[in-house]
């Protein structure tokens, strides 16, 4: 069987090949035939939304929840296993996997992750997911209130057998809060954009590291700006630095900014949304308050064949001393444990709630 048929093309040229697959769905459709499609998850249970057994590919999620907790989305956590695995390839807070962190919601559109009307609260993931013996997704509420209602489709196609060069879907949280910077203090605001050196990459805000065969599709970052200053207070200038295969320093992939790597430029602080790359939100006056970015490679992923480290300077020389998270999304030619656990919840809740009202558009 052809790998083409099993992962499939989104384009119009491709839509009238013929797929040897059967579709299938899981649901939270009311089995009593009334209209209550929904679930609840209480504090501390875990919602199981798919366990399908044999080969087969998840094509597409769609979720919307009704909690009254405060950051409820960072609260509650994916998690998804493939073949049978006893560890997750995914384990991430369920508002920061559908491309936007920070536990808010606002409507934007990429390729693969997509936040829909009202307000961003229907949550929609593209990213194709092959199994080849099984896959497992869990919802858990480790909130302190009670999920009352969980909304959810899981589209996914039965296979008789899935290729041996199709690769297994992965997803990593991280958060450094704050990033060890500077003492603000002790330097005039040049600095920030310009001044010193970073003569290795010793200090970088870890977005994926990785061992095994795959390649890296993108990811999302979301910083919360803490410096309060009048001066010119941009958060960018990191550079982007990715090793491939072990290699040493300077990477062959190596960028030129924050703005750069997220394909925008001379420091954004307008929204903007496209397929493959975009700014959710681009902060208040004067970049303060929060931000999200997000690149995906869809068109150019990262290959590599024994291992993958992708990081990026927090700020010119890693100078900058914000509240960094992020989500990476990658595939592997097999299930991998992710590099670490997801922290406790108090360790992933936001420093503050995004203020709609001050950013920028």
């Amino acid at each position: 069987m052809p790998s083409a048929s099993v992962l499939g093309s989104g384009s119009l040229s491709n839509l009238a090949a013929v797929r040897v697959s059967r579709s299938k769905r899981a649901s939270s459709w009311d089995r009593t035939g009334g209209n209550a499609d929904r679930v609840a998850v209480p504090s501390g249970d875990t919602h199981v939304l798919l366990d399908a057994s044999g080969a087969g590919t998840v094509r597409h999620i769609w979720m919307t929840i009704a909690c009254e907790e405060e950051y409820f989305l960072r609260r509650c956590v994916f998690r998804m296993y493939w073949d049978g695995a006893d560890y997750p390839s995914v384990e991430t807070p369920v508002g920061d996997f559908f491309g936007m962190g920070h536990a808010a919601t606002r409507n934007f559109v990429s390729a693969p992750l997509q936040m829909s009307p009202q307000g961003g609260r229907a949550f929609n993931c593209f990213f194709p997911m092959p199994f080849a013996a099984g896959a497992r997704i869990e919802f858990e509420n480790q909130g302190e209130f009670d999920v009352t209602a969980l909304y959810y489709y899981v589209d996914y196609e039965e296979l008789d057998e899935l290729p041996e060069d199709v690769g297994r879907f992965h997803a990593f949280w991280n958060r450094e809060n704050p990033c060890d910077g500077i003492d603000y203090s002790e330097y005039d605001n040049s600095v920030h954009q310009g001044g010193g050196r970073n003569p290795s990459a010793d200090g970088n805000y870890l977005i994926l590291d990785t061992s095994g065969a795959g390649h890296y599709v993108g990811c999302h970052l979301d910083i919360e700006n803490l410096r309060d200053t009048d001066d010119h207070n941009w958060y960018g200038e990191g550079d982007d630095m990715i090793f491939i295969d072990g290699e040493p320093f300077p990477p062959s992939l190596h960028g030129t900014g924050t703005e750069d790597f997220f394909n925008t430029a001379w420091c954004p602080n307008e929204r903007y949304d496209s397929p493959y790359h975009g700014i959710i939100l681009p902060g208040g006056d004067n970049w303060s308050g929060h931000i999200t970015l997000y690149r995906y490679h869809i068109e150019d992923p990262v290959v590599f064949k024994e291992s993958i480290k992708v990081t990026i300077e927090h700020g010119h020389a890693n100078y900058r001393s914000d509240d960094y998270s992020s989500t990476a999304y990658w595939y592997q030619t097999e299930p991998r444990a992710l590099s670490r656990p997801l922290p406790p919840v108090d360790q992933r809740l936001p420093r503050t709630p995004v203020d709609m009202s001050l950013q920028l558009s």
